[in-house]
């Protein structure tokens, strides 16, 4: 199992400090890899009282591709996306910027991908929210043709198309790895279908047991069981070292794959770098 750490976006805003120090403490305290979540635009939950995620304007985002490129300058750790909201951007684009990541990282990069909640963005980004699952699973074929051709003429969705046309320079892992989130019926389909990886939602012992089982089988109902898949959850950092091992042991026994550790949602005055120490510690045994 690989450990990761969740950059709290949240409660770092745009202190910079914070940020770098917050990596640093990641990758000396032994984590292979950083994660970040997306969003473009936060929206007014007094006028949009009809959403139904947790996100609102006070909450804030890097915009993780970009964060990614930076931080690949001056650490060595892997990144994973979890997750951007494919079907409010354009797909060529995204191939381009995901590209470039795996290219700077050294082809440790896990280009997570979901739909998303927040008609407000799609709005904003001239794009069909009613359609995004569709979209996306358009896309998946898209960006894994431009990553793996150099010349590629392919129609993609919503009038999207290429034309012999392709990246340069491509990436290093051909093609990058493409994890997806959901827990939704349509999801699920989805992600045995189609993903290398799953960031799923629900903890073990809430119904997370039932959803692995699912895609399990429509895996192996799709001749797909002798191909790698992945699993990611999170623990919270908060918790002390015996319950994050209890979690630890419980992913595991699921067949998780990797593992991040979770210090957002804790207060503005919260101690990331110290949580992060104190749960690298719990996990030592575990790497």
């Amino acid at each position: 199992m690989e450990f990761g750490v969740v950059i709290p976006q949240n409660e770092l805003g745009s202190d910079l400090g914070l940020l770098n120090a917050v990596v640093d403490s990641a990758q000396e305290s032994g984590f292979s890899h950083l994660l970040a979540y997306d969003h473009v635009l936060g929206a007014d939950r007094q006028v949009h009282t009809e959403l139904i995620g947790p996100y609102g304007l006070d909450d804030s985002f890097h915009e993780p591709l970009t964060l990614f490129s930076y931080l690949a300058g001056r650490c060595s750790l892997g990144f994973a996306t979890a997750i951007v909201i494919a079907p409010q951007r354009q797909t060529a684009l995204l191939a381009k910027q995901a590209a470039q990541v795996d290219l700077l990282s050294g082809g440790k990069f896990r280009l997570g991908l979901g739909v998303g909640w927040n008609p407000v963005e799609y709005e904003a980004l001239a794009a069909d929210f009613s359609s995004r699952g569709k979209r996306l699973t358009a896309q998946i074929e898209m960006l894994r043709a431009l990553w793996t051709s150099p010349n590629v003429s392919l129609e993609g969705p919503n009038g999207e198309r290429v034309e012999s046309a392709g990246l340069n320079p491509m990436p290093l892992q051909q093609p990058i790895p493409i994890w997806l989130g959901g827990e939704s019926p349509a999801a699920l389909d989805r992600i045995a279908a189609l993903a290398d990886g799953w960031f799923p939602m629900t903890i073990p012992g809430h119904g997370l047991e039932e959803k692995i089982e699912t895609v399990h089988s429509q895996r192996a109902k799709l001749g797909r069981s002798g191909e790698p898949f992945g699993i990611e959850g999170q623990v919270r950092a908060s918790m002390d070292g015996d319950k994050i091992r209890a979690q630890v042991e419980a992913w595991k026994t699921l067949g998780t794959t990797h593992l991040s550790i979770n210090t957002l949602w804790q207060g503005e005055q919260t101690d990331h770098l110290g949580l992060i120490s104190a749960a690298a510690e719990a996990l030592r045994d575990y790497r």
